[in-house]
């Protein structure tokens, strides 16, 4: 059986022949270990593309997270330069914008040129009827802010049509794998996009003094998101991840994520599952009293489950509650990942994670939240040879 087959099975809450792997990798953890540079890895579908493989074959991971959207074809001609710093490579691009990209975390935009531009919107002028506006934002290109103006005008903003180049990366994954490993998509869940665009602290604000306003930019978030999730699911994901990291405990009230989340990760959950594909949804930290919340946005499975420090989710209650119904990726403490020095305390950790999530079928062993960029690759490569050992069913 393989990866593709194993995971299949697992998220259908069906049993494989042993407890699928696959986690997460933050983007620092690929500049770190995947032999490429930096800015090819983060500006350029190809090389994405062969940190992702690679760092799978390293793993003998069962699966594969497209966590970045394909880049502008071409984009490495438009760099001025690239200067190695202790900090990082900075990258200076010819229309005169400066990105730093950190050794071990995500691109950073800079702007010596025109400090004068924002680098967020402002909810109290944004007009949700007039998302095309946002164009004005420096560098924020569908999801993210670290792409530089350099794509074309409709690419700016939340799209109804998807740009071509958007897939490529899905196109070379897929190829390299031949079939074999399972390659799911990601989308920004509308909330997240929402604090994305205005700012985490202003975007918290405004649930409590503008909520229509808010619910309205939801609304129209809603619209792009699904249009990003169904472009991945016509080309032929095998599922689609929903990233509402930033909707846990730490940030909103059970109350309030039933306000600002449900209704609109439903629509996008159900817009999903007419192209029979799985989806799941990620959400970083205290999630264990928002589980059925998050059940009720018709998700087929949760990702991360926290455990303490990070969150509060012991997974024999997930297990033995909406465990019954989704299926559960997750659970290893990225933090005691992180701090763990012997071969036998990583083992001992994912030995407890598979012999309560494996009964049943349902369950992928992985990290809780992203593998963190300084972890050492010893202990990732400890996960699958450990479910071939004891995850068999």
């Amino acid at each position: 059986m393989n990866g593709r087959e194993r995971i299949a099975l697992a998220m259908r809450h069906k049993e494989a022949d042993r407890v699928p792997v696959m986690s997460q990798l933050a983007l620092g953890h690929y500049f770190l270990n995947a032999g490429l540079a930096p800015h090819e890895i983060w500006f350029t579908s190809e090389g994405f593309a062969e940190a992702l493989v690679t760092m799978q074959r390293r793993y003998q991971f069962d699966g594969i997270l497209i966590n970045l959207p394909g880049r502008p074809r071409n984009v490495l001609s438009e760099i001025k330069s690239v200067e190695k710093i202790k900090k990082g490579e900075l990258v200076t691009w010819k229309n005169g914008h400066v990105t730093l990209i950190p050794w071990d975390d995500n691109a950073q935009y800079v702007y010596p040129a025109r400090p004068e531009l924002q680098p967020r919107a402002d909810l109290k002028t944004l007009d949700p009827d007039h998302l095309e506006m946002i164009d004005q934002y420096p560098g924020y290109v569908w999801n993210t802010y670290h792409i530089p103006w350099i794509a074309d005008k409709k690419d700016f903003g939340p799209m109804s049509e998807v740009p071509d180049y958007f897939l490529d990366t899905i196109d070379l994954v897929r190829a390299k794998t031949k079939g074999e490993i399972s390659i799911h998509g990601e989308v920004f869940s509308p909330f997240t996009h929402y604090l994305e665009l205005i700012g985490y602290q202003n975007a918290i604000i405004g649930l409590v003094k503008n909520k229509e306003k808010v619910q309205a930019l939801l609304e129209r978030l809603t619209d792009a998101t699904i249009a990003w999730a169904v472009a991945q699911a016509k080309h032929g994901v095998d599922a689609v991840l929903i990233s509402s990291a930033f909707a846990g405990g730490g940030f909103i009230s059970p109350k309030m994520y039933t306000e600002y989340v449900v209704p609109y990760e439903r629509r996008l959950a159900d817009a999903i599952k007419q192209y029979d594909i799985p989806v799941y949804t990620h959400t970083c930290g205290k999630i264990g009293d928002r589980l059925e919340l998050m059940e009720a946005t018709g998700t087929m499975g949760i990702d991360t489950l926290d455990p303490h420090p990070l969150g509060n989710v012991e997974l024999a209650d997930a297990k033995n509650g909406v465990g019954q119904r989704l299926f559960l990726k997750g659970n290893m403490n990225s933090v005691s990942i992180l701090e763990y020095t012997t071969k036998e305390e990583v083992i001992a950790e994912a030995s407890e994670r598979i012999q309560i999530g494996k009964p049943g079928g349902g369950y992928i062993l992985s990290s809780a939240c992203s593998i963190a960029p300084r972890v050492e690759p010893w202990k990732i490569e400890l996960f699958t040879p450990l479910a071939e050992e004891i995850g068999r069913y």
